[in-house]
């Protein structure tokens, strides 16, 4: 799902401006536009997109959706932020003060308390921060500008590092990019300005790239150039009634998937013999050199590693959220180990995939240990083409009809997530003998 931000410098009220950016919408079939200075002023109706839903903001900061997509919630946590819930993403769009490097400074450091505020939801912030990041992203007359303070600098690091962002344009190593260029008093400023900034567990699987043909080509409409998402989100459509323009009359393209189909993860869980082959391992090869005692299978499905850990002489318990395998929440907390077998692969986003993360940390000791096994990339990708697969989200439909979702996991997937649920890999790395999948063998820091 293609997303869009973009200053568009108040320019969307002129009728040539706006049928050349719906022009520049529909070739390259934009899901969701994020504006900054829209429109002005920034109190009137919004100007109408053809084959768009105005989804909420003014002229200072406006979003808009493809008719086919359901509504998103919108809401203004400041006068300069703008919050979207995009099905498992919070987009939060933003329009820095354009002319004080204490206000940019405040603004980033209430951007990294709002982030904080989405306790671990995936997100995206971006937009025009009025800023360049590194000195070599902001040039007056082909010399290093001075508009922006190392304050500023070091409060963008800091909501980098503290929400877990990556600034998805800046590639250390390489000339700026620049979105913004501009006459001044006869020199050339150039700045690279407008950003995306992308939690860090996806940033790896989302192609961004910025487009200067807004605003340098014939066709060009604003004096900014486009920051484009390619996320991996299947919109939720809209209901009928609500469609008053066919987009699909304009692009031929079908609509949006429906997003409300009831996802069962449970009907992934396998009826087995014996324990699991990741189980075993972990018996042969961890509780001994770890000193493991207690165990907790988190996400133990019918529990017949439960079992194994039992007869393997540990103080083992499961845990399933699925009420009808019969393993409820345990009462007790600071096992040495909790496993997560093959539960982050069938979990439909990432956030879901954090918050089981979140959970399993809840349950260790610090310095107590997780492991986590996942199906492999190469295993999901051999499997959805042979069982012809639908996508969905950053995965795959593996049944549609029993709702069922499967995603191929790297360990550094998994290693990126765990961060956010405050646990890291071990000091010293702990592999297990697992051909196929891939694993992970994390530690709870001690406070």
């Amino acid at each position: 799902m293609l997303l869009a931000s973009i200053n568009l410098n108040k320019r969307l009220g002129a009728d040539g401006a706006r049928a050349r950016f719906a022009a520049w919408l529909r070739a390259h079939d934009i899901a969701v536009i994020v504006a900054q200075e829209a429109y002005k002023p920034a109190d009137r109706r919004p100007p109408l997109v053809h084959g768009y839903v105005f989804a909420g903001g003014d002229g200072h900061l406006a979003t808009w959706v493809r008719e086919d997509i359901a509504t998103p919630t919108v809401s203004a946590p400041t006068a300069w932020a703008q919050r979207v819930e995009l099905g498992w993403l919070t987009v939060v769009q933003v329009h820095l003060d354009s002319y004080t490097s204490a206000a940019r400074a405040a603004q980033l450091g209430e951007l990294a308390a709002l982030a904080a505020a989405e306790g671990g939801r995936p997100l995206l912030i971006c937009g025009d921060f009025n800023l360049a990041p590194r000195p070599q992203d902001g040039l007056y007359d082909g010399e290093v500008s001075g508009f922006t303070a190392d304050t500023e600098r070091q409060a963008l690091q800091y909501l980098l590092r503290s929400a877990r962002l990556v600034d998805t344009t800046g590639t250390d190593g390489q000339e700026a990019e620049f979105t913004f260029e501009r006459l001044f008093t006869c020199k050339l400023s150039r700045f690279r300005c407008d950003l995306a900034l992308l939690s860090d567990h996806l940033a790896a699987g989302v192609p961004v790239a910025a487009r200067h043909e807004v605003r340098t080509g014939p066709q060009a409409f604003t004096d900014h150039s486009a920051i484009l998402l390619n996320l991996p989100l299947t919109p939720e459509a809209a209901e009928p009634d609500g469609v008053l323009f066919a987009i699909s009359d304009l692009t031929g393209k079908q609509p949006a998937a429906a997003g409300s189909r009831p996802y069962q993860p449970h009907k992934t869980a396998m009826s087995r013999q014996g324990a699991s082959p990741a189980a075993r391992a972990v018996t042969r090869h961890l509780t001994g050199p770890l000193g493991v005692r207690t165990v907790l299978d988190h996400g133990c499905g019918r529990g017949s590693d439960v079992a194994h850990y039992r007869t393997a002489g540990l103080d083992a318990d499961g845990y399933d959220p699925h009420e009808g395998f019969g393993w409820p929440r345990p009462e007790r907390e600071g096992y040495d180990l909790v496993t997560q077998m093959f539960v982050l692969n069938v979990l439909p986003d990432p956030g879901a995939r954090i918050r089981a993360l979140q959970d399993a940390a809840a349950f260790v000791r610090p310095g107590g240990h997780v492991v986590v096994v996942t199906r492999s990339p190469e295993e999901i990708t051999k499997a959805a083409a042979d069982g012809s697969w639908t996508a969905h989200h950053d995965g795959y439909w593996s049944s549609k009809g029993k709702g069922t979702f499967q995603r191929g996991i790297s360990a550094a997937e998994t290693t990126a997530l765990a961060r956010h649920a405050g646990l890291v890999p071990t000091a010293k790395p702990a592999g297990l003998p697992l051909p196929g999948v891939s694993h992970v063998v994390l530690v709870k820091p001690e406070p």
